[in-house]
């Protein structure tokens, strides 16, 4: 259905126009503001009312140097709202205090004992105090939440599925108990969706409007962005790659457990640095070192994600492919990958590793939460 231009419609859009001005040029005069937004300067200054007003913005302390001719310059009040982003996975939980400029004020990974959600909730919140007292600002400045999550977040009500690496999330509305914890809106979402929607706001998809993030790792997911947009399907499970593989007799899986598989496989009466358990990180060091049978393992590994590329590719004709996780961010499967792709496809996409490595679905989260945050300021202050 499309937008309707009211009266109230119009106004917030000036608002918000207004606000990434300021954000983009500050300290920025309201002339300026005019001039780079196109927008009149009554409504300029309307605008301005209301973003001053709500907290967003206020007169710049240190203005530009030469003259000023009696102009007052506006910068960007940071600080006026927090978004805590957190990433929930099997081994650890991540953590980042964000600003509506969206820098990170703090980070701190906690490692988890045991993978438990009612834990999970526990240490959230206690995440949000520390990396509060570690930033120097206020908790109660936390506005929104966003929690990247192994799992399916359906879209009615928000239950989680196949959230297996993770105890007690299955099934579980998650979002809605923290929320009764932190007193804050909560919005919770796959991680690699997080992580897609990261690498497409500071890392190498930046400006990229048709591309796919692929982790690989313990697990293997994918987050679809077409024509900008964040794809998540009729279900909430686009990119749920693990069941393009079943009907097929060849064995595709890519993951951590697989590729340790491959290693003991080809390891078996050959010369070789490789021992048990067969961890991806060893794997790929003996291969840069030179080892053949490390370098068959890393071959065949990229063999894997390549298959996995190839269906996507062909149906969303995507730019560019992201490989982000554990496994998937190793360079040395670039080459290989790269090649397949190119002898395999009509219009291959480009391949590239993830720029934002373990931090990508915490910065995903973060561009996600401050524009909910801008919001809920302005809603308050209507209110």
């Amino acid at each position: 259905m499309p937008l309707v231009a009211t009266p109230p419609l119009l106004k917030r859009l000036n608002e918000e126009a207004v606000l990434r001005t300021i954000r983009a040029g500050a300290p920025i005069s309201r002339a300026q503001i005019s001039r780079h937004a196109g927008i009149s300067k009554p409504t300029v200054s309307l605008a301005l009312q209301t973003l001053l007003d709500a907290g967003l913005v206020r007169e710049a302390a240190d203005p530009p140097g030469g003259p000023r001719y009696g102009a007052v310059y506006f910068e960007p009040v940071d600080e006026a709202a927090l978004v805590l982003s957190v990433d929930l996975g099997a081994r650890f939980l991540r953590g980042a205090l964000g600003d509506l400029a969206g820098r990170v004020r703090a980070r701190q990974d906690v490692e988890l004992g045991v993978a438990d959600a009612d834990l999970a909730l526990d240490a959230i919140v206690q995440l949000r105090h520390v990396l509060a007292e570690t930033s120097g600002l206020d908790a109660a400045l936390v506005d929104e939440v966003v929690v990247g999550v192994p799992g399916v977040v359906e879209a009615d009500g928000g239950a989680i599925r196949l959230a297996l690496n993770v105890a007690g999330l299955e099934g579980r509305s998650f979002g809605a108990e923290l929320e009764e914890r932190l007193g804050v809106s909560v919005t919770v979402e796959n991680d690699v969706n997080l992580a897609a929607l990261g690498e497409g706001s500071l890392g190498v998809a930046h400006g990229v409007d048709d591309f796919v993030f692929l982790s690989v790792g313990t697990g293997l997911g994918a987050g679809l962005v077409l024509r900008g947009e964040l794809q998540r399907g009729h279900n909430g499970a686009a990119g749920e790659l693990d069941y393009v593989r079943v009907g097929l007799e060849q064995e595709l899986d890519p993951c951590a457990a697989a590729l340790a598989e491959v290693a003991k496989r080809l390891s078996a009466d050959a010369r070789t640095v490789l021992v048990p358990p067969f961890e991806a990180r060893s794997v790929f060091a003996a291969a840069r070192s030179g080892d053949t049978v490390a370098r068959a393992v890393v071959a065949e590994e990229a063999r894997r994600i390549a298959l996995h590329i190839v269906p996507i590719a062909a149906v969303t004709d995507v730019g560019l492919v992201v490989l982000g996780g554990g496994i998937g961010a190793n360079a040395g499967l670039l080459d290989t990958v790269r090649t397949l792709l190119a002898g395999w496809l009509a219009y291959p996409p480009q391949v590239q590793i993830s720029s934002l490595g373990d931090g990508a679905v915490l910065m995903g989260g973060l561009s996600v939460g401050v524009r909910a945050a801008v919001q809920n300021v302005f809603a308050a202050r209507r209110a």
